[in-house]
Parts: structure tokens; C-alpha cells; sequence
């Protein structure tokens, strides 16, 4: 019985240290982007320098139709 006295302010210290790295997280701006790691699998790394600065333009545009297409 006093392992309790033990475990539940662990707990508490491991509860609040969640909630903290959390905030911190969501502060931080960690969970901003979470699709461009799932999308990278999926794209060629060795594009010539054309095709990049196309793909760039064309992500800028898209970005720009999302954030009017939001408000």
C-alpha cells in the first residue's frame, strides 16, 4: 500500500511533463506541417534545376489558392 505514495506523485510528475512538451510542441509550430514527410516518398530528389523552380512555382501558387480558398 504505500508503493502508492510512491506511484501517484510519479504520475503526476510524468502527466505534467507530457503536458508541458505538448505545449511546447504546439508552440513551436512542430505540428504545422504534418503532410510534406508522407510526400516526400513520393517525389524524385535528382529533378534538373528547371523542373525544380517549376515545381517551387507551382507549390507557391497552390499555397496562395489554399489561403484564399480558407478565408
Amino acid at each position: 500500500m504505500s508503493i502508492i505514495y510512491v506511484l501517484i506523485p510519479i504520475a503526476i510528475i510524468i502527466v505534467a511533463l507530457a503536458i508541458v512538451i505538448f505545449f511546447w510542441a504546439v508552440k513551436s509550430n512542430q505540428f504545422e506541417d504534418l503532410d510534406r514527410q508522407g510526400y516526400s516518398i513520393l517525389f524524385d530528389d535528382d529533378l534538373p534545376p528547371e523542373e525544380k523552380k517549376l515545381a517551387e512555382q507551382r507549390k507557391k501558387l497552390q499555397q496562395e489558392q489554399d489561403k484564399h480558398g480558407t478565408d
